[in-house]
C-alpha cells in the first residue's frame, strides 16, 4: 500500500489504549477484568422483546434521519419535563458519541479552540483535532474538580466550545451543582457553546443528577441507552439542545450516519419503560466494595456517579504499574488514556463481586512494593 494514501489526521492517533487491553485480554486465561467500560449485566428482556417484535413486523427499513417517531415523542416529554425550554428540541444519534462527531462537525471551525477537562474521555481531543479543532486542556487534579477561574482563564476569541461530562469516564466525578451552574453561566456570558456528555447520568450515587442545562437553554447535551439499559453494541444515543443547531445536526446525519438501526430505536422505545433502580443500586454497593477494599493503600477519591474508579498509581507511573498488575493476570487501564499525566489507573466496577475482590487482593498485594 502506498503510505500517502492515510490522512494526515490519522497520523497523530493511536489504537485506543482500552482497545489494546481489550486485544490482550484474549490472550490472558481467566482474566480479572477491571478494564471493561460497559456494564455486566443483559439488555433487558422487554427490550430484546420489541426489537425482535420490530424485526418480526417487517420494520427493518430506514427510519427518518431524526429518528423513529414514537420514540423521539417519548425522550422530547421527558426532555420537555425537566427543564420546559421553549427552543429545545430532541433527535436520535447512532450512539451517544455519533452525536458527539455530528455536534463537532457542525460547529468547529479549524483552529477553533475546545476546552476539555483532564482527565477526559478518549475520545474527546482525538475528535476535536480530527475535524481541525484545538484541544485546550484544563487540569483537575487531585480532586477532579472543575475551577470555573481557570476556565474562565482559557477562554480565548478562538473559544468555541466547553465539553464537560458528569458523571465522568474515566474518573466517575459528579460535578457538583454549584459548579455546573458556574459553568453554564460563564458558557452563557461569553457567549461559549457548552456541550453536556450525561450518558452515565442514571449512575448517580451521591445526590441527584444536575445538568447544567438547567442553568443555560443554549447547553447541548448528548445522552444515550448503553450504559443505562446495557445497550452498548446497539449504539442508540440522542441529543437534545437549540433547535437551529440539531437541524444543522440531523443534516450531517443524514450524509454519514443516515440514522440509527432501526429496530434497535424500537428497543429503545420499550427500555423507556424498564425501572433500573435496583441496578444503580447494585452498582452504588460495588463502588462501596472496591473503595473500602482499597482506600488503606491507595490515594482515592471517591467517585459520586459512572462504574469507574481512578486510584494513584503507589508507585512507579501508572503505565508501571498497569504492566505489573497485568503480570499478575488483572486487566485495568493506564490513565495516560485519558490524560495528560501517567499517574493515576482507572478500573472499572462494572463486574461480578467475586471480580472485584480479586481485583482488590491483587491491586493490595502488588502495591505492598512501595513499602519494602
Amino acid at each position: 500500500m502506498n503510505d500517502h494514501w492515510i490522512a494526515d489526521r490519522t497520523r497523530s492517533i493511536e489504537m485506543s489504549g482500552i482497545r489494546k487491553v481489550f486485544e490482550l485480554a484474549r490472550s490472558l486465561k481467566d482474566p480479572v477484568n477491571l478494564s471493561i467500560g460497559l456494564p455486566h449485566f443483559d439488555v433487558p428482556e422487554s427490550v430484546k422483546q420489541a426489537a425482535h417484535a420490530a424485526i418480526d413486523r417487517g420494520a427493518n427499513a430506514y427510519t427518518v434521519t431524526q429518528g423513529d417517531a414514537a420514540l423521539v415523542a417519548r425522550l422530547k416529554a421527558e426532555v420537555d419535563r425537566r427543564y420546559a425550554h421553549p427552543d429545545r428540541g430532541v433527535f436520535v444519534t447512532s450512539g451517544t458519541s455519533g452525536g458527539i462527531v455530528l455536534a463537532m462537525l457542525a460547529t468547529v471551525n479549524p483552529g477553533d479552540e475546545v476546552i476539555l477537562f483532564d482527565p477526559y474521555f478518549v475520545m474527546y481531543p482525538h475528535v476535536v483535532t480530527m475535524i481541525g479543532g484545538v484541544p485546550v486542556i484544563i487540569d483537575t487534579y487531585p480532586d477532579f474538580r472543575i475551577d470555573v477561574n481557570r476556565v474562565q482563564a482559557a477562554i480565548t476569541p478562538r473559544t468555541k466550545a466547553i465539553l464537560v461530562n458528569s458523571p465522568g469516564n474515566p474518573t466517575g466525578a459528579l460535578h457538583s451543582r454549584e459548579s455546573l451552574r458556574a459553568l453554564a453561566e460563564l458558557a452563557k456570558q461569553r457567549n461559549v457553546l457548552l456541550l453536556s456528555d450525561e450518558v452515565y447520568h442514571a449512575f448517580s450515587y451521591d445526590g441527584s443528577f444536575c445538568s447544567p442545562a438547567e442553568f443555560n437553554e443554549q447547553t447541548l447535551v448528548f445522552d444515550g441507552f448503553s450504559k443505562t439499559y446495557g445497550m452498548t453494541g446497539w449504539r442508540l444515543g440522542f441529543v437534545h439542545g437549540p433547535r437551529r443547531l440539531l437541524e444543522e445536526m440531523i443534516k450531517l446525519q443524514q450524509f454519514t450516519y443516515v440514522c440509527a438501526p432501526s429496530i434497535v430505536q424500537h428497543g429503545g422505545t420499550a427500555a423507556l419503560d424498564f425501572d433500573v433502580t435496583d441496578i444503580i443500586a447494585d452498582y452504588r454497593r460495588k463502588r462501596d466494595r472496591l473503595h473500602d477494599g482499597l482506600k488503606d493503600r491507595f490515594e482515592i477519591v471517591r467517585p459520586g456517579g459512572a462504574f469507574y474508579m481512578f486510584p494513584k498509581a503507589p508507585w512507579g507511573t501508572a503505565s508501571e504499574f498497569v504492566a505489573e498488575a497485568i503480570r499478575n493476570n488483572l486487566l485495568m487501564i493506564p490513565g495516560n488514556t485519558f490524560s495528560r499525566q501517567d499517574t493515576h489507573f482507572r478500573l472499572s466496577y462494572a463486574a461480578e463481586d467475586r471480580t472485584i475482590d480479586r481485583g482488590i487482593e491483587i491491586l493490595n498485594r502488588i502495591a505492598r512494593r512501595s513499602e519494602v
